[in-house]
């Protein structure tokens, strides 16, 4: 009792810490936390063991003995405490604590199934369940229920038999007990799932590179652009919610205002299996299936594209096309005339978009991923030209310019991204085109990771249909145009972690329709523009990190105004103005901690280590791979790339002199 009435004392006091003193705190609340699990886990234990000996039979001189060993073991001697608990780690691993935890909790709960795999020792229990199984519970569950009270050489046998690198989906059994998570789904959702078929085995993916695809196939319901996003979220949310697939997060609490970039989607190898088999249900031919993959390795094309002397004809509605660093073969003729979202996966440096593409007379979505180490160079960019219904184009590490994607003309391009793209030198130089005409539906741009980024071309602030420009770690970005305040429909502006950028153009001023403004990360800004208050629609402001930046007098005219930031930059430029303006309303955000974003990271770090060695003289775009690989805004995950950075340079520098 008397731990427990110091622990309620110390968290009674810790609970109106000031900011600058929690580390003193933490310490207190952690040593307190400590005493408290050894004397659940220890003595308590201990003192239970002791009851339940004496109440076997209290005068047996042999529990005697056991009683007066007891009673030693709850003395805080050091030297006997450890006999009786688990040895502790040399090192504490990073977020271990917490699971660990819940897992105790969850063992002891009475109500809780457990799972017990049980075979005479050397039978293959090991491999079978972290090897054959990949850890599944499903699986575990169904292949431990089928060979429940076999013999020795039954396991054996089993094992043997999957040690060639056979499936375990090869069951039909498995798949039978898998598929009802399956039938349980709504139609949409069925055909959401089966999407995810297409991406590649254990491939990074964005949360957005999906939600694009199905907001034009399956969001129709939505009346606007917002509407479709916010329906294909749900789509994944609910997919989620039946385990066929995890969001992971990796920096933002929040997908607002539909940035949904902060998501990565991962799914079971297994679950992946089951929807590509499920694809092949629908159709025994490939070319009549309503989702088709195409995957090219060494230039070896698989036998349906090269048995037919006239131009293929493919039936896909989603067509997923991989090709590896090594390709360099012309491709063979296709008729395309259903696709409507193509994804293709490209590694090399130089790649010349396949002809087939201008068949594709219903193609809406255009997602091209580079796996190389560096930006690719796109060619044959005009096949897009002579598409009417394409509306998003999202392009990762590729080297292009804006003036190539004007020059394609696309009246229906409703948005476009780039991601991690080298664009060059920026050019103002738009060939006489009209702008208003050529991308007259244009409604968002967003930029993220783009390494060489200086500045914008002055072109697009002729946009005049664009609701939403998004410009996020482009560290280099240092002006916008001046004439960015034309973009009368902007309704939001976001320009995250670009750290060089020291200050915006008055004319933001004349964004009537002006609703967010993220300046979040945005290190090197020292003033808002001097008539911010004229915005008179702008409702939100995020600008964490921002505290040295200045506001100017006017921002008091804002009304019903929400700053989300952090507590520095609410003490030095929001308290004191709670009072002056009407209904301001100031949100602290927590520092993030993210293992999911760590762990993503150091997956990235071993690879990049490995092209590093390869190829000593393209560190530049190694270190883009870090940076857009990171995914966050944090100052100190920041600062952890730069130390990476010195690191992978001694490496190559090491490399030379040997």
């Amino acid at each position: 009792m008397e731990r427990i009435e110091k622990a309620k004392i110390v968290v009674r006091k810790c609970q109106d810490v000031p900011f600058l003193k929690r580390s003193l705190a933490t310490r207190e609340i952690e040593q307190v936390n400590k005493d408290m699990l050894n004397y659940c886990q220890i003595v308590i234990q201990l003192i239970q063991s002791k009851n339940q000996l004496q109440s076997m039979e209290a005068n047996n001189n042999n529990f005697q003995t056991v009683f007066k060993k007891l009673d030693q073991l709850s003395a805080p001697a050091p030297a006997f405490r450890q006999l009786c608990s688990v040895p502790e780690l040399k090192t504490a691993p990073v977020g271990f604590a917490l699971p660990l935890m819940m897992l105790k909790k969850k063992l002891l709960d009475a109500a809780v199934v457990r799972l017990v795999v049980s075979a005479p020792a050397g039978c293959g229990k090991t491999t079978l369940i972290l090897e054959r199984c990949a850890g599944f519970p499903l699986l575990i569950k169904v292949i431990g229920g089928s060979l429940k009270k076999q013999s020795l050489n039954q396991w054996q046998g089993q094992v043997i038999n999957w040690s060639g690198g056979g499936s375990v989906l090869d069951s039909r059994e498995v798949i039978n007990r898998l598929k009802p998570s399956f039938d349980a789904l709504d139609s949409n959702l069925k055909q959401c799932f089966l999407d995810m078929g297409l991406f590649l085995e254990d491939q990074v993916i964005r949360a957005w590179m999906i939600t694009d695809i199905w907001a034009e196939l399956y969001g129709g319901n939505g009346k606007t652009e917002k509407d479709k996003i916010i329906v294909s979220v749900k789509y994944l949310e609910d997919i989620a919610s039946h385990n066929l697939l995890d969001l992971v997060p990796l920096g933002k609490k929040e997908h607002e205002d539909g940035f949904y970039n902060d998501f990565l989607v991962t799914q079971h190898d297994i679950l992946r299996e089951l929807a590509i088999n499920q694809n092949k249900s629908e159709a025994i031919l490939e070319l009549k299936r309503k989702r088709l993959t195409l995957e090219i390795r060494d230039n070896r094309f698989p036998d349906w594209c090269l048995n037919s002397i006239h131009p293929v004809v493919v039936n896909a509605s989603l067509l997923s096309i991989f090709t590896d660093n090594e390709f360099s073969s012309p491709w063979f003729e296709m008729d395309c005339p259903n696709v409507e979202a193509l994804v293709l996966n490209i590694s090399s440096s130089n790649y010349a978009l396949p002809s087939f593409i201008a068949t594709m007379k219903k193609l809406k979505v255009v997602i091209i991923i580079n796996h190389g180490p560096g930006p690719a160079t796109l060619t044959n960019l005009s096949c897009l030209s002579s598409l009417p219904k394409l509306k998003r184009i999202r392009l990762e590490k590729v080297a292009i310019t804006f003036l190539d994607i004007l020059q394609l003309q696309l009246v229906s391009l409703k948005k476009m991204f780039f991601v991690m793209c080298s664009f060059g030198e920026v050019s103002n130089d738009k060939n006489e085109i009209d702008v208003s005409k050529a991308l007259s539906s244009l409604q968002e741009i967003d930029i993220d990771y783009c390494y060489d980024l200086e500045k914008l071309p002055n072109w697009i602030s002729e946009a005049v249909s664009l609701q939403s420009l998004s410009i996020t770690n482009c560290h280099k970005l240092s002006t916008l145009p001046e004439a960015i305040g034309n973009l009368s429909k902007l309704e939001l502006l976001r320009l995250s972690s670009c750290i060089n950028l020291t200050e915006l153009p008055e004319t933001i001023v004349r964004l009537s329709n002006l609703q967010f403004l993220d300046i979040s990360d945005c290190l090197g800004l020292r003033k808002l523009p001097v008539e911010i208050g004229r915005l008179k629609k702008l409702k939100k402001i995020s600008m964490n990190k921002c505290w040295k930046c200045e506001l100017p007098d006017s921002v008091k005219n804002l009304e019903n105004l929400e700053v989300k930031c952090d507590e520095e930059t609410a003490v030095v430029l929001w308290k004191g103005l709670e009072q002056k303006m009407i209904n301001l309303k100031v949100q602290v955000e927590e520092r993030e901690h993210n293992l999911n974003l760590l762990r993503l990271f150091l997956v990235s770090i071993f690879s990049t280590a490995k092209v590093a060695e390869e190829k000593t003289g393209h560190d530049l775009h190694l270190f883009q791979s870090i940076n857009y690989l990171s995914a966050t805004g944090n100052v100190n995950f920041r600062l952890g790339i730069k130390v990476v950075h010195v690191i992978i340079k001694i490496k190559i520098v090491c490399h030379e002199i040997v």
